[in-house]
């Protein structure tokens, strides 16, 4: 007890201290004054690094999130009381990768009586502040009583490392003499920067020509070396910098106007090497020719640089204590980059450990290491951040998944309502899916041999007691960690035009320089997903060239299942013809009535071929712009519209307008470049201030999907003209590889929009559905009408998961109508419906509470006119104050909240689609969803018995009636020794009704196609009745369906004329056998797929529509019944005659009565099926009469009450026979 009392002691000092420490370092923020610029001691001090006194060791108390990152010294000395002297002499700052602070570039304040802090808002657009870390230098003596005598004197220094007359390290080092390890967590060496003495003698050796005075490098003084230096286009590339590559680069020339340069005096031995640089492009290096004449000439062409582009994220990974992981990160760029850093919890990782390698390897694991890593890699032509991975570390005797599986409810039958819960749902379980530590070989991988995740490893059989019958179900019991089940991610979509809906026939579809795929006659395509791919970047080319070549950035599902996407294309303007020795001026902007938003500068004597000779003649210039005042081209927008920082962040960009180039000779249509091409942007078209002076120009890199600066806007020093009013901004870009622009300024108001799609308006967390792409197009309202946009800004999509989708926007916490966003979602390129605004308002319903609600001025797109679509939703973008609690819990998260948006409980507030809910059900033993199939389990009844390969079967089934009639398909095991007579599942569906004849509907009902079990033993041929619900009777059965069944025992009996009996086909017969099967690895593109060619009644078509007179398998006559006539079973059920016989059967086996009890016909169980050429499972003891209604009537054992019921039943019967003219049989009169 005592023990007790001391932990919840210790554990209420600790808070407190941690509150305590909150507030002080809040204090600190509060006091920085933004306005009053700090003398940056710490930059340049006064004082030497010899200076008396004692450093302190690094501080790194606060992260450059939120308003910036400040390392204050009353907050430092609050957390580390003893290792801060009261009177600092100096301050010196650096960032986590060593970076002196005076070296970032950033506005940063400091001294050493406060400390130091660096603010966000202060820095350049779209820039935050870096990590700082600081540390003090304290008088001799102040850091520690003298009586405490801790650590030793410093050594002298060592030696300079380096050779002479260069620059090199020398340590010192110190020993702890606590005898309190816990005071010895300070360094024990240190290290400083030195120059050796001057070198006394030069030792360079020459194999040709002489050493220059320098001692460098070797000249050869007869020697002249020529050389020609051309940019991508071929055009010349002039003011590039040449460099002899010695002990220390050297530079010896620029190239002149054409591109070339001559250097004398370098020796042609072959070995020596020269770099060539220019702006925005990667270096060039070359080795001397080798060569015996007096001069040498050299040809090359710059490549354009390339921000490092991460090819290979590190993987989420699971293991135990003790045990060893690798994890990968590689990147791509020009040049390469050189260098990795790797973050543990967002915390630089000693370089010197880890050696700036791709791969991290950590051995004999502690729990500690556990968390987040990434990495950073970088080049002379910027760095780039990789995708964060989760490392889980588990003890030895630590269960690496959660046992206790968590809730999952499935919906039942219409005709299955469960007192006990009080609805149509019962609850299985499911494991949540999830890495987790299992079996692994002694390789240390990038990714794992065997890839484990957390599954159900032990279920238990139920039965659900439904209206009459009962459903058998398999409930989780248990999860353990297994083997991942293998699933493959694929794309689907359809490309056509933006304006019209011209499909794109035959199209090419790129990722990087490889064709993947082609578009079909109606512009579809699938693309099945390398496993390896990080980031889905397609490029989309219509070889007839009617619509302008796009680049799109896809997001798909990781975890499997396919996602269908809409691309639209801008149709490709009708070229004009330019003079090429002349100024010409094109004008951007597609939206009549209004000013251009920019203008095309192309001076004369700018174009060239791609040799780079000049061209004089005629152009065929083709310019397309993408106006984002139409709000209806938001969806064409290419890319994802982000880029790269200089630290390697992905940010956001905010587009004024896009326009895509083709010049071409109008003689030989040879591609043309232009050089010195001026944009003249309209100030008057930025309605944000804040916007003018960040505005840049930019270019997409059609590789990587991502923005690349081309240059800065400048204000135009004088107008064009006397006329002009305007103010433009001027900026200047050539026109060579690259052919689409951007007009963008980089955003950092940025916050997630929470979203969850569901299957009904019942908004059921089990009823989420996953693979649904939603989008969010950023708009900008006009100036006192936030819900009359003036334009869109951005697009951006996400695909839902388990979880639901965050999708980012811009927000602002100042004006909350700054921005506002569509929000829009599609499932298989259906649009789903959002909740209603009006004329019913309710925040329940639409998932957010009020007054944050009406803060965000929540509208369905049919507030004001009911005609419009229901499929999307408009909301102002205020950003959540964080000491407001109705605000804090969602739906609008802020940017550095994004975890907390993603692992939101659905009790948290969010914004809802759902599906409209349509005539069709599925039940299955095993549960699965088709959303995840990641979420299958090895069962002998699971519906679909491969992953990976889900095959999809329907039969087409004809209703000839008034009404429109519910079918269902009940599938149960029939030829395999596992499972014989057990259900599968059940397929409900309402027949659809035919456009041209009135009394016809049609039905295209799933049932479980026959095969191979998941243990790939044997085949199962699945015993599939298809029962009309309704008063049906069968009228015939497709003659090649029956031919086929008849040809292949064993054949099911049909003498029950209300339904059908068959043993699902093997083979996958096709459309003139009313059966259309389709193998897919996705389930739900397999069952689209089926369901199109049903409907349409061919084998390779597919249609919406459904045509009741082609492709049919089953026809049935469905009469509707009078109103009070009651059929022959409903008058058995209330027929006053009743005893023990003829009431419910206890055990598995129901009366006649029970089978017919529910409108579905479903049979209540296996035994009471006859097969010919079958053994039937024999009947269960206590059934007492079997009675078989066909030629004649056999009646065995049977009591007095039966014989009253089937009288009654004959007197009804008879009855009927009268009025609709039927012939009873001659022994059935009997």
């Amino acid at each position: 007890m005592a023990a007790t009392k001391t932990w919840v002691l210790s554990l209420l000092v600790l808070e407190f201290t941690t509150v305590l420490g909150r507030q002080m370092l809040a204090q600190s923020v509060r006091r920085v004054q933004p306005a009053k610029r700090t003398s940056n001691t710490f930059a340049k001090p006064a004082d030497s690094l010899e200076s008396p006194g004692e450093w302190t060791t690094w501080f790194n108390i606060d992260h450059p999130g939120g308003q910036g990152d400040y390392e204050r010294l009353d907050a430092i000395r609050f957390y580390y009381g003893e290792r801060v002297c009261a009177r600092p002499l100096r301050l010196e700052a650096r960032t986590t990768d060593w970076m002196p602070a005076g070296s970032t570039g950033q506005v940063v304040h400091g001294s050493p009586r406060e400390g130091f802090w660096c603010l966000n808002r202060e820095q350049r657009p779209g820039q935050n502040c870096s990590n700082y870390t600081v540390r003090f230098l304290c008088p001799p003596g102040s850091l520690r009583g003298d009586t405490e005598h801790i650590w030793s004197a410093w050594s002298p220094w060592s030696k300079c490392s380096a050779a002479c007359g260069h620059t090199g390290v020398q340590t010192r080092t110190r020993t702890c003499l606590a005898q309190t390890m816990s005071l010895c967590s300070e360094a024990t060496e240190e290290g400083q920067l030195c120059v050796s003495q001057a070198c006394t003698a030069c030792d360079l050796t020459c194999p040709m020509g002489q050493v220059n005075a320098d001692c460098d490098a070797c000249m050869c003084q007869d020697f002249m070396l020529h050389g020609a230096i051309s940019l991508p286009g071929g055009a010349p590339a002039p003011g590039a910098t040449v460099y002899l590559l010695a002990k220390a680069p050297k530079m010896l020339t620029q190239t002149d106007s054409s591109g070339r340069f001559r250097v004398p005096g370098l020796c042609p031995d072959g070995k020596s090497i020269l770099k060539i640089t220019k702006t925005k492009f990667a270096p060039i290096v070359l080795t001397m020719p080798k060569t015996s004449l007096k001069s040498g000439t050299i040809n090359a062409e710059f490549v354009r640089a390339e921000t490092p582009y991460i090819v290979m994220n590190p993987e989420t990974k699971a293991r135990r204590a003790g045990q060893s992981v690798s994890l990968c990160c590689k990147a791509t760029g020009k040049p390469s980059p050189d260098k990795y850093f790797w973050y543990h919890n967002n915390t630089l990782l000693d370089p010197s450990l880890y050696k700036h390698e791709s791969k991290l390897v950590l051995r004999n694991l502690q729990q500690d290491q556990a968390g987040e890593y990434f990495c950073k890699a970088q080049s002379d032509a910027g760095a780039v951040k990789s995708k964060v991975a989760q490392l889980t570390v588990i003890a030895h005797d630590e269960s690496p998944c959660n046992p206790t599986p968590e809730s999952y409810l499935i919906r039942l039958p219409h005709d299955c309502f469960q007192n006990a819960t009080n609805s149509f749902y019962y609850d299985v379980g499911r494991c949540p899916i999830k890495t987790c530590a299992g079996q692994q070989d002694n390789g240390i991988r990038c990714r794992d041999a065997v890839e484990n995740c957390c599954g159900i490893s032990r279920t238990e059989e139920r039965e659900i007691q439904c209206s009459g019958y009962t459903l058998p179900t398999k409930v989780a019991m248990e999860c353990s960690c297994q083997r991942c089940a293998e699933t493959r991610s694929i794309v689907r979509g359809r490309v056509s035009a933006a304006d019209n809906g011209e499909p794109m026939r035959f199209g090419h579809v790129y990722m990087g320089n490889n064709r993947v795929s082609m578009t079909g006659y109606k512009g579809t395509f699938t693309l099945h997903i390398p496993q390896d791919t990080e980031r889905l970047v397609l490029t989309f080319v219509d070889r007839l060239q009617k619509f302008v070549n796009t680049t799109k950035v896809l997001p798909f599902n990781r975890k499997g299942s396919a996602v269908f996407h809409e691309i639209k294309m801008l149709r490709q303007k009708e070229p004009i013809t330019l003079e090429a020795m002349e100024t010409n001026i094109i004008p951007l902007g597609e939206v009549a009535g209004e000013d251009p938003v920019a203008e095309l500068e192309i001076p004369s004597r700018s174009f060239y071929r791609q040799n780079g000779e000049p061209f004089t003649g005629k152009v065929k210039a083709s310019v397309t712009f993408l106006d984002p005042r139409n709000i209806s081209t938001a969806t064409a927008a290419q890319s994802d519209l982000n880029f790269i920082n200089d630290d390697g962040d992905t940010f956001p960009l905010r587009t004024y307008g896009m326009f895509s180039v083709d010049f071409r000779d109008e003689a030989t249509s040879e591609s043309l470049n232009a050089g010195k091409v001026k944009v003249h942007l309209d100030s008057t078209q930025v309605k944000m201030p804040e916007h003018v002076p960040a505005m840049k120009l930019w270019s997409l890199n059609p590789d990587t999907g991502l923005w690349e600066e081309e240059g800065d806007f400048k204000f135009e020093s004088q107008r064009r003209n006397k006329r002009e009013e305007r103010t433009f901004l001027v900026g200047n870009m050539e026109i060579r590889e690259r052919r689409l622009f951007n007009l963008d300024v980089p955003e950092s108001r940025r916050c997630f929009i929470k979203v969850r799609t569901y299957r009904s308006e019942r908004f059921l967390p089990s009823e989420q559905i996953q693979g649904v792409v939603v989008s969010v197009i950023n708009l900008e309202p006009r100036t006192g009408f936030s819900s009359n946009p003036r334009a869109w800004g951005r697009f951006d999509s996400v695909i839902t998961g388990p979880n639901g989708a965050c999708l980012p926007a811009f927000c602002d916490d100042q004006s909350p109508d700054a921005y506002s966003v569509y929000v829009l979602a599609s499932l298989s390129g259906e649009e789903l419906e959002a909740v209603a605004s009006s004329p019913k308002f309710n925040p329940n319903a639409i998932g957010v509470p009020q007054p944050y609600l009406n803060k965000l001025k929540y509208r369905r797109t049919d507030h004001e006119d009911p005609r419009v679509k229901k499929t999307a939703f408009q909301i102002s973008m205020a950003k959540p104050r964080p000491n407001s609690a109705e605000e804090s819990n969602g739906p609008i998260y802020a940017f550095e909240n994004l975890r907390a948006c993603e692992e939101a409980p659905p009790s948290a507030a969010h914004f809802r689609f759902y599906q409209i809910e349509g005539d069709r059900y599925d039940y299955n033993t095993v549960p699965f969803n088709e959303d995840d199939p990641m979420s299958w389990t090895e069962d002998y009844l699971a519906w679909w018995p491969k992953p990976m390969e889900f095959r999809a079967c329907y039969i087409k089934v004809k209703i000839v009636g008034p009404l429109e009639v519910n079918v269902r398909s009940r599938n149960m095991g029939g030829t395999h020794r596992q499972t014989v007579g057990k259900l599968y599942g059940i397929r409900d569906v309402k027949s659809t009704r035919d456009r041209d004849q009135p009394n016809v509907s049609s039905a295209c009902l799933e049932f479980k196609c026959s095969g191979m079990l998941y243990d790939q033993d044997r085949v199962d041929r699945t015993l599939v009745k298809v029962i009309p619900q309704g008063s049906c009777h069968r009228a015939s059965v497709n003659s090649m369906l029956h031919e086929y069944l008849v040809n292949h025992l064993p054949l099911a009996v049909n003498n029950d004329t209300s339904e059908y009996t068959m043993l699902a086909p093997l083979d996958p017969l096709g459309h003139n056998y009313g059966i259309y099967t389709v193998t897919d690895q996705d389930p739900r593109t397999a069952k689209e797929i089926a369901l199109g060619r049903c409907f349409d009644g061919t084998s390779d078509g597919s249609s919406r529509i459904m045509k009741s007179n082609v492709g049919v398998a089953l026809t049935f006559n469905c009469a509707e019944r009078q109103v009070g006539r009651q059929s022959a079973f409903q008058y058995l059920q209330s027929s006053p005659a009743r005893s023990p016989a003829a009431g419910t059967v206890q055990g598995r086996a129901p009366s006649m009565r029970q089978q017919r009890a529910s409108r579905g016909g479903l049979p209540r169980r296996e035994g009471q099926l006859s097969l010919v050429g079958l053994h039937s499972p024999p009947c269960p003891p206590q059934v007492t009469a079997v009675v078989r209604l066909s030629n004649e009537l056999s009646l065995v054992n049977l009591n007095t009450s039966v014989l009253v019921h089937l009288a009654s039943l004959y007197l009804y019967l008879l009855s009927l026979s009268h009025d609709a003219g039927w012939q009873m049989a001659p022994r059935m009169t009997k």
